[in-house]
């Protein structure tokens, strides 16, 4: 199951989230309720070992997500590449949502 890196150009990148985010607010309006605060979450290291069944599960929990990314909208200098997975955590719950 070796192959290259997969290659994202962060322009299309934000672009596809864009044209996401705007499908939503069509369906949603300008806010989203998320019925579901706490999920299931798969560490890092087992996420992506896909020969091997996960060893642990996480709680994760979307406000404290969402905490994160609010403290990194008032202070951008305090971006750590972490944002991306509570950003993802967040989007996901989005994409599952009825509301759509």
């Amino acid at each position: 199951m070796t192959s290259d890196p997969l290659q994202i150009p962060l322009d299309q990148l934000r672009h596809a989230i864009e044209v996401a985010l705007r499908h939503v607010e069509a369906s949603a309006g300008s806010t989203v309720a998320l019925e579901h605060d706490y999920f299931w979450s798969v560490p890092g290291d087992d996420l992506y070992d896909v020969t091997n069944e996960p060893s642990t599960l996480t709680i994760g929990q979307l406000s404290e997500s969402w905490q994160h990314l609010e403290g990194l909208v008032a202070d951008e200098d305090r971006a750590v590449g972490h944002h991306l997975v509570w950003l993802a955590d967040v989007i996901r719950a989005i994409g599952h949502s009825s509301v759509l």
